[in-house]
């Protein structure tokens, strides 16, 4: 690369990392609070993310960190297993990722319905918001998704009642106001983040004034470092192997959607979307061995890194660097920060999660899919992350056998004898709307059942075609003729008696 090149690309590079390196910090310290581990183990994450992540082939421009998406998933197996068991489920999860990658499957999580991920992240951000509402007003997150939204009415009287509630709510909203303020501003000065010149703000106001609100507690990056050797016997809990698989296809999902919706923002190179799977891959088989959090693409950090006109893969290697250098050289300035403070970065990234725009589109448009949006998002607040998804992909997958087994079926009553044509896919899924006309038909007229339009029947359809043409023949003045279908033999029904 000509040296003039090499100058002009550092000068963009170097100025986006340092804007990313903003967005990361808070987000980094933020979503290991909202996990329940120590926040050095979210700035860890945020360095191999850079740092390693950065390194490899896969996607250029895409930023790599712990993901809000994760919180709640990485929240209930700290409190299940802690975090050495955290540690290993990272691991496990890593190295699967590098086999799909080497197999070549990251292209196929492309084919996951879209309004399933949606209903996804829509139910992270509503689980995210709800618990971290009670964060904002100073008392501990609930339990579960639903307790936080069922715990919301009784919040409102504990804030009424205690002073100490209603100076953490008002640090936590004063953050929020800022931040949503903050994205309105013209573009040059939303080039600082807001999420940073918000905790700034907060932190420095409480420590000023001296207000009675609960900080981050830092141990020191050793201290808090807990490499995973030595726990593998928790992969006999059935438990643990199911929240593995959780963590492997949500991080690989989110990480490779989050690729693609990259790729619209750029005209540099694509993303190879295997090879990508292997970086992420990695990189939580590192954070794993770390006992850190576990690392996703960052749809945040990554749009954040193209706005601020990064060229190559050496802004994102460089915002691992001074995420680093923040931890070796003023780790006490974290301790500084408000919870509530932190709690609002979580709520508006929690916010941004919801389809606010997807979900009215898809209403209009595909009610379908909205259904199936919907239906995800309360499963997760209903049940756990893997079952509202594989509930979200069951619906999915019945929403496509009902629309793919579309029939038609025609009535002419005028004619002699009456003409009735079926026509499309005859499935189990249609039999009640086809059985239901042929019912009403008159039992003292020759009806012609014309069965050539099928392009399939499935074994339901032909058994009860046959049944009925059986039983008109038998019961009814008028008989059944039949035209068979022109399909394979295993496919069409076998009429009681065929006249043409």
């Amino acid at each position: 690369m000509p040296s003039a090149l090499k100058w002009r690309t550092l000068r963009a590079d170097l100025p986006a990392s340092l804007v990313v390196f903003l967005v990361a910090l808070p987000l980094c310290v933020g979503i290991a609070v909202a996990s329940g581990v120590p926040v050095e183990l979210g700035l860890v994450t945020g360095v191999v993310g850079g740092l390693l992540v950065g390194l490899m082939p896969g996607s250029s421009l895409q930023v790599s960190g712990p993901a809000a998406g994760l919180t709640v998933l990485v929240a209930e197996a700290v409190d299940r297993y802690g975090l050495a068991g955290l540690g290993t489920i990272v691991l496990v999860a890593g190295l699967l990722q590098i086999g799909l990658g080497l197999l070549r499957l990251g292209r196929w999580f492309r084919a996951i319905s879209v309004a399933v991920v949606h209903g996804m992240l829509a139910g992270i951000g509503l689980l995210l918001v709800a618990g971290q509402l009670h964060v904002l007003a100073g008392a501990d997150t609930p339990p579960s998704g639903l307790a936080a939204l069922t715990g919301l009415p009784a919040l409102v009287g504990d804030v009424t009642d205690s002073g100490t509630a209603r100076v953490s709510l008002a640090v936590g909203s004063a953050t929020l106001v800022v931040m949503v303020l903050w994205d309105a501003l013209p573009g040059r000065l939303r080039m600082v983040p807001g999420a940073l010149v918000a905790v700034v703000a907060a932190a420095g106001v409480s420590t000023v004034r001296g207000l009675p609100v609960d900080t981050i507690q830092v141990e020191g990056l050793l201290a808090a470092i807990r490499p995973s050797f030595g726990h593998w016997g928790t992969l006999a809990d059935p438990g643990v192997l199911a929240t593995i698989v959780t963590f492997t296809l949500v991080a690989s999902a989110e990480s490779l959607f989050s690729a693609a919706a990259v790729d619209r923002l750029h005209e540099g190179p694509r993303t190879d979307f295997d090879r990508e799977l292997v970086a992420q891959g990695t990189g939580n088989t590192v954070c794993g061995l770390l006992g850190a959090l576990p690392l996703t693409a960052v749809i945040v950090r990554s749009s954040a890194n193209v706005r601020a006109g990064a060229r190559t893969k050496a802004s994102r290697v460089l915002h691992g660097a001074w995420l680093l250098l923040f931890v070796a050289a003023v780790p006490g300035l974290v301790g500084l920060i408000p919870l509530p403070a932190l709690a609002a970065v979580l709520v508006h990234a929690g916010g941004k999660l919801l389809p606010w725009r997807a979900l009215p589109e898809l209403w209009r448009e595909h009610r379908g899919e909205a259904v199936v949006l919907v239906v995800t998002a309360a499963a997760i607040l209903g049940t756990d992350m893997f079952t509202g998804v594989l509930i979200g992909l069951g619906l999915a997958v019945v929403k496509t056998a009902w629309e793919t087994s579309h029939v038609r079926v025609t009535v002419r009553a005028d004619a002699d004898p009456v003409h009735v044509a079926i026509t499309g896919n005859a499935t189990f899924l249609r039999l009640p709307t086809i059985l239901t006309t042929l019912d009403e038909l008159p039992d003292d007229r020759t009806v012609r059942l014309d069965l050539g339009g099928l392009r399939h029947v499935d074994h339901a359809c032909r058994t009860a075609l046959d049944r009925w043409i059986e039983t008109h023949d038998r019961h009814a003045s008028g008989g059944v003729q039949v035209v068979a279908p022109r399909s394979a033999e295993d496919d069409r029904p076998r009429p009681a008696r065929t006249t043409e």
